[in-house]
């Protein structure tokens, strides 16, 4: 969306001319090379009372994700599935752009976005998050909180919600259902987000990035390198060869993202 909120901050006219002096010269503001994403931390199991939880720091930016999962009534139409719900909440204390209340679009397409990538990607095999069929199955609640706003939501909210999913357990035992279970999570659909500024593309932008960009294109993987979702913003254009060099750049990444999702350790500091 053009008039989005998450490009809406105004940034000098000196910084802006700066920015493209650096582009022209091949790098960028914070010194990363074009296809390079700010340093990433993942801290799974941080809210201990959720289901599943993971704190995530992509440079400036954070974002906690909280799993909740309950019993419900499947979809009439999918009565041998469970249900994947995802919400976000764009938090005052996290930047100045965003107002208290409902959800307004900008949360609404973080959401939606999260929720496509997980979706299509068939992160969590449904089939086996029913109970009786028609009749109850496991609801899957992602709750996405924007902590701390310095750019690029989109991925640092994928990051968190599949990690959060990684680290989930079914509360079987609550509900007398048998013992508690890892959540079935079978793929792991990766979003990486370019940002279009001039006529070169970076990924992974920061506020200043995205406060100049002309189009934005979030592409999301999964390990096999298929194509799970895409979703374009801003009122820019990509030529197709620039769509397929980001393809190409987002399998990359998704790559190295995704071992840290699934690794141990909290991934790569500065």
């Amino acid at each position: 969306m053009s008039n989005s909120k998450f490009t809406a901050g105004v940034i000098p006219e000196m910084m802006k001319k700066y920015i493209h002096k650096l582009a022209s010269k091949g790098t960028r503001i914070d010194g990363r090379g074009f296809d390079e994403i700010r340093p990433l931390k993942i801290t799974k199991g941080y809210a201990k009372r959720a289901e599943g939880s993971a704190l995530v720091e992509l440079g400036r930016t954070k974002v906690l994700v909280g799993v909740k999962i309950e019993i419900g009534t499947p979809f009439p139409d999918t009565p041998n599935m469970g249900i994947l719900t995802t919400n976000a909440e764009l938090a005052p204390l996290a930047s100045p752009t965003f107002e208290p209340g409902p959800p307004g679009e900008e949360a609404i397409e973080l959401a939606r976005v999260v929720d496509r990538g997980i979706r299509e990607g068939h992160a969590i095999d449904l089939e086996k998050l029913v109970i009786e069929e028609g009749e109850k199955v496991w609801i899957v609640f992602v709750d996405i909180h924007v902590l701390d706003y310095d750019g690029n939501l989109f991925d640092a909210s994928g990051y968190g919600a599949l990690a959060a999913l990684a680290d989930a357990i079914v509360p079987a035992s609550r509900y007398e259902l048998g013992d508690d279970y890892k959540l079935p999570v079978q793929h792991y659909p990766v979003p990486v987000t370019f940002a279009k500024i001039g006529n070169w593309i970076v990924a992974d932008p920061n506020l200043d990035e995205e406060s100049i960009a002309s189009a934005r294109l979030t592409v999301t993987t999964n390990e096999e390198g298929k194509i799970n979702a895409m979703q374009k913003g801003l009122s820019g254009t990509f030529t197709y060869e620039e769509v397929q060099k980001v393809i190409n750049m987002s399998m990359d990444i998704g790559r190295q993202v995704r071992e840290i999702i699934l690794g141990d350790s909290d991934g790569k500091e500065d």
